[in-house]
């Protein structure tokens, strides 16, 4: 079963939405608090990633018997480096998202913090694909 959310850029009205979903869903599901509050903070994390970095994207929640996936793919710019964006506090956010609040340094590394499987690719001017995976028995 896979869920897909349509992120756009800069939305900070409706940032938040998709990964709010994701974990009432999971809650319905009777899935384990602690492991949907993991999900939850990574889905946030990469949504906002979605909203603040990218030229808008899609959020994919796919659901098997075991595990929970969470797909970010957008449509660019892309990470020119990887291993420093995946440094905490690192960021290249603008100055408006910091004014917002936004924009600390933590995404990405609370992503691979908070989920048993982290990938990351990413080519400069095309986009970025970050998939997630959690255990969920």
């Amino acid at each position: 079963m896979d869920h897909v959310y349509t992120v756009e850029k800069d939305d900070f009205i409706r940032a938040g939405e998709a990964s709010s979903a994701i974990k009432g869903m999971l809650r319905k599901l009777g899935i384990d608090s602690d492991i949907v509050r993991r999900i939850a903070i990574a889905a946030y994390e990469v949504e906002m990633n979605l909203v603040i970095h990218s030229l808008g994207g899609e959020l994919t929640l796919a659901l098997d018997d075991d595990h929970v996936r969470l797909i970010a793919e957008d449509t660019g710019p892309g990470i020119d480096d990887i291993d420093l964006a995946l440094q905490e506090g690192y960021s290249t956010a603008s100055d408006k998202t910091r004014e917002l609040g936004f924009g600390a340094g933590m995404g990405l590394p609370n992503m691979k913090r908070m989920s048993d499987g982290f990938d990351i690719k990413s080519s400069p001017g095309k986009g970025t694909r970050v998939e997630m995976s959690f255990r969920i028995a």
